[in-house]
């Protein structure tokens, strides 16, 4: 949310400082179609329904806290994304974002490729039936045992993270008697506009090869990664397919994509000019912000098809390369707008001239965001729709940490009362790949709803799962 003056109206408007929070809706009840899946509606007797089932029925047949995830919307948006790039690209789902065995199959069925940075990520994939061929490997530190399961699998492709790596992958190969199709993961010194922690492109971080040596991005092809290439054309056992590079997450603004496209095409002429090699893909990454709040404004997927096209056909022309296979990896895009977390209010504590705490049945456990990134989320009141004048709220967690915060600033109605059910929408992506037992909380389940139908496609965990991985 933009911080703003607070508006006169709201209780404890008149004291409350400058904040994280903007003018309360002129209506408590609506849903902004920008935030919530696409099925989310609001019924006429006043609660909310995904799929056509009340959410209130959700919470009584799967209890609280619980992801609620709307598989149409899911599908959909996988389908608009293969519709976007079309048959001269690929896409990969970034599985980090939420993975699942039934987001396999849908993945799988909607033509979508899928990319995974763990040994879990990949037994998931290939017990859902995902091909091998249509998967690719990240990470920056895979264990020898990975790499053997990847390459056993044949995988489509492992992206090359170190020199390190280069050896181990080549060596496993050889040994196994393959060729294995490889992509060398590049920092092209661009600084994207997101928080520190998830931008992924400037020198200074764990991720990939640099282009540039000495710590100057100005020149592409000086750097580790211009060796790297040079290491894996001499393996027999690796094919070099292309250059991956990702630059951040939750990014709306094109201008980091065109930098890094530039910079990576500036590689790719040096292979060609040193190596007679064109390399034949470019994989820019994912990292495509989607809206959290209304103040968000993302682009849609064919608007980013046609940018993405367009900076590397004119980048590629005027190197005088023939332009390669695009790459791109989604996973927040497509996942996250399509689940929102239930959750039952618990305690409310008015603070006189601040806020209201608003404490519900999960928190920093269910979704560390907004600790670990100072995320912003909206919330809604759920159960029934309200008249009450709106009422500055902290959506805050039950964990024993003064930061365990849900949704920093919110308006909810002033007749807020225990037993409510509050839905945070936009959660879909690393809200439960990031969940914990912090405290010994339980992980919540995750609900696909579709058609008038909810199934659980990952389950509440259990006193009984905590014991049992108890062995002292």
């Amino acid at each position: 949310m933009s911080r703003s003056a607070h508006p006169a109206g709201p209780r404890h408007a008149d004291v409350l400082p400058e904040g994280h929070y903007t003018a309360p809706p002129a209506d408590l009840n609506s849903l902004d179609p920008r935030v919530w899946a696409q099925t989310v509606e609001r019924t006429p007797e006043g609660a909310v329904a995904v799929g056509g089932l009340d959410v209130r029925r959700l919470a009584e047949e799967f209890g609280t806290p619980a992801y609620v995830m709307d598989e149409t919307d899911f599908r959909a948006r996988c389908r608009a994304w293969r519709d976007a790039f079309g048959p001269d690209a690929d896409v990969y789902y970034a599985g980090k974002a939420f993975l699942s065995r039934a987001v396999v199959r849908w993945l799988h069925e909607e033509g979508l490729n899928l990319d995974v940075c763990s040994g879990g990520e990949l037994a998931t994939a290939l017990d859902a039936g995902m091909p091998a061929e249509r998967i690719a490997l990240h990470g920056n530190n895979k264990s020898d045992e990975e790499i053997e399961r990847a390459v056993e699998a044949g995988v489509g492709r492992i992206v090359l993270d170190s020199f390190q790596e280069i050896a181990r992958v080549a060596h496993t190969a050889a040994r196994l008697g393959r060729r294995q199709p490889v992509q060398i993961r590049v920092t092209v010194g661009v600084e994207a506009h997101t928080h520190e922690f998830i931008a992924t492109a400037h020198e200074d971080q764990k991720f990939g090869l640099a282009l540039a040596g000495g710590g100057s991005s100005s020149e592409a092809g000086e750097g580790p990664a211009a060796e790297a290439v040079r290491r894996v054309l001499m393996l027999d056992s690796l094919e070099l397919t292309g250059i991956h590079s990702h630059i951040g997450s939750q990014i709306f603004d094109m201008a980091g994509f065109e930098v890094s496209a530039r910079r990576v095409v500036g590689l790719l002429t040096r292979i060609r000019d040193e190596h007679g090699v064109e390399l034949p893909e470019i994989d820019l990454g994912g990292g495509l912000g989607i809206a959290y709040t209304p103040e968000d404004d993302p682009r849609e997927p064919h608007e980013i098809a046609k940018a993405l096209g367009d900076i590397v056909t004119r980048e590629c022309e005027a190197a005088g390369l023939a332009v390669p296979r695009l790459s791109v990896e989604p996973g927040r895009a497509i996942a996250g707008p399509t689940a929102f977390t239930l959750y039952e209010v618990g305690t409310l504590k008015e603070l006189e001239g601040l806020r209201t705490y608003v404490s519900v049945d999960g928190g920093m456990s269910d979704n560390i965001r907004t600790a670990l990134y100072d995320a912003e989320y909206s919330v809604a009141l759920v159960s029934r729709a309200s008249a009450a004048e709106p009422m500055l709220s902290r959506v805050v967690g039950k964990h024993c940490e003064s930061g365990d915060i849900v949704v920093r600033d919110a308006f909810l109605p002033a007749d807020l009362a225990p037993g409510d059910l509050l839905a945070v929408p936009a959660t879909g992506a690393y809200c439960r790949s990031m969940a914990s037992n912090y405290n010994h909380a339980l992980r919540p389940p995750v609900v696909a709803v579709r058609d008038g139908q909810a199934r659980t496609i990952v389950r509440r965990e259990t006193e009984e799962d905590l014991l049992r991985l108890d062995v002292g």
